[in-house]
């Protein structure tokens, strides 16, 4: 299951803006934001991306990948 979390840097350091449970060796995929139009569209999206994706039906994917 894919999980998209907002963050900043500081630091030269990736500060995830919110709590988030992560193993050590665990692979991530970072998009950096370049432009300052894109916060617009990220907020723009998210409640769409939260509907299609945090969803009681796709839920079954989830176990299923857990074994």
């Amino acid at each position: 299951m894919l999980t998209t979390v907002q963050a900043i840097v500081e630091d030269n350091q990736i500060k995830l803006l919110e709590a988030v449970p992560l193993r050590a060796g665990q692979r991530l995929l970072i998009t950096f934001l370049n432009d300052p139009e894109s916060q617009f569209w990220v907020d723009s999206s998210q409640s769409s991306l939260d509907a299609i994706w945090d969803n009681e039906e796709d839920d079954i994917y989830a176990r299923l990948l857990e074994g």
